[in-house]
């Protein structure tokens, strides 16, 4: 049986010398699992390769991945290998790398030809033709009218047309296009209204720079996943996994700080009620239980708000239902998790309290979990409204109210509840 893909690329992202990793792999294989790495490991693998390996690499591929590859070398390892690449990919290279790499211009690729409306069949497949001898690719057919763009003609209405009767705009499809300056989430909301579809890319004369396709989008896909993942934990996006303690530290240590701070707030609500903490003692082994179910319902709310703004499904406008939906379910989930709490609670402290601890939790497992949709499903859509990254900073304000809010609930019913009991 043959290594599973999964382990070579965390052999070349742990390995103190990703470059030898990779180049120890056979050459037809350094293609796909150079791109199937994250972005900071493909870094690091191109930095790690001698000019002679990256010559050799750069052989097989396409213009723009080349483009992706020099994006992460310096700059005069780069003018030496576009010196060694022929004159037309050495062209096409430098054309792509003239844009912002964060741009639809910068993920674009060449593999088009465009062809004027009124142009015959005949004369679009020497045109296509032409291209796939020079370039060994098949390249999308997209048809102008007066330098403007029409649309994509199919591939397939070259063998099922009839040359002599039909016109090419007969079989012209709408292509959605993109500015070349647009960003990567303009793209990517692009395709998701066209799933299926060439997107074509335009300067400011919405001439054609360039095309999309879907398999283009993996890469942006990947990073936004990866973007959003970093964003949530606190990790800055630009931290590698190769990257050593100290660097770790620096990137880290700010927020760490923050949540430092919001923890203090805490533990000083619950020094309010030290006393009644003392004098009932069970309360401190149920405390983590009701800050952790709040901060995990806390946690939900805000990922599926956060998508929802994502996605543009919603806005502080309009998130009035969003907002109460997840204080509706909080509630729903609170009764069920409260009454399990609740009953364990009665179960082992009945002879000292009666119901009276049970109902305590309960009620506080419930109010806890309204705060926690309610500030999980408010404070993204705030953020948002205040041009702040949601995904960034949310975890730190939802957490803090559960706990603060949750722990003041909590001790606060057992003080007017259980201390009149003992």
């Amino acid at each position: 049986m043959g290594v599973q893909p999964e382990s070579i690329q965390e052999t070349i992202a742990m390995s103190s010398r990703p470059g030898d990793e990779l180049t120890s792999l056979p050459e037809r294989e350094w293609r796909d699992v150079y791109f199937s790495l994250a972005e900071d490991v493909r870094a690091a693998v191109a930095a790690d390769m001698s000019r002679t390996e990256l010559e050799t690499f750069l052989d097989r591929l396409d213009p723009d991945e080349i483009t992706d590859v020099l994006g992460y070398v310096d700059e005069g390892t780069r003018d030496t290998l576009l010196a060694t690449l022929d004159e037309t990919r050495r062209e096409k290279v430098e054309f792509l790398l003239s844009f912002d790499p964060e741009s639809a211009a910068g993920v674009m690729n060449l593999d088009y030809v465009t062809v004027d409306a009124d142009r015959s069949f005949g004369a679009v497949t020497d045109r296509v033709r032409r291209f796939k001898r020079r370039t060994d690719r098949t390249p999308t057919i997209l048809v102008t009218e007066d330098e403007h763009l029409l649309g994509e003609l199919p591939g397939t209405a070259l063998s099922t047309a009839d040359p002599e009767t039909d016109a090419v705009t007969d079989y012209v499809q709408e292509t959605p296009s993109v500015r070349y300056d647009s960003d990567d989430e303009d793209v990517l909301a692009v395709f998701r209204e066209n799933s299926e579809r060439t997107v074509a890319v335009l300067d400011e004369e919405e001439d054609i720079l360039g095309v999309i396709y879907a398999s283009d989008l993996l890469r942006l896909i990947d990073e936004a996943a990866g973007e959003t993942l970093y964003e949530f934990t606190g990790v800055s996006e630009e931290e590698s996994v190769l990257d050593g303690p100290a660097e770790k530290v620096r990137r880290r240590y700010k927020w760490l700080i923050l949540n430092l701070g919001t923890a203090f707030m805490a533990a000083a609500v619950v020094g309010l009620f030290e006393s009644t903490i003392a004098a009932v003692a069970i309360l401190a082994a149920y405390m983590p239980v009701v800050a952790g179910m709040g901060g995990n319902a806390g946690t939900q709310a805000m990922a599926v708000t956060v998508r929802g703004i994502s996605l543009g499904q919603v806005s502080l406008s309009t998130g009035k239902r969003v907002v109460a939906n997840e204080v509706i379910a909080g509630a729903a989930n609170g009764i069920i998790t409260g009454a399990l709490v609740a009953v364990i609670a009665t179960a082992f402290s009945f002879g000292e309290f009666g119901l009276a601890l049970g109902a305590v939790i309960g009620i506080s497992m419930v109010a806890n979990l309204v705060i926690a949709g309610f500030f999980g499903a408010i404070t993204p859509l705030v953020l948002d409204r205040l041009g702040f990254d949601p995904a960034t900073s949310a975890t730190i304000f939802i957490t803090t109210a559960t706990d603060v809010l949750g722990f003041f609930v909590f001790l606060g019913l057992a003080r007017a509840v259980l201390l009149p009991l003992l």
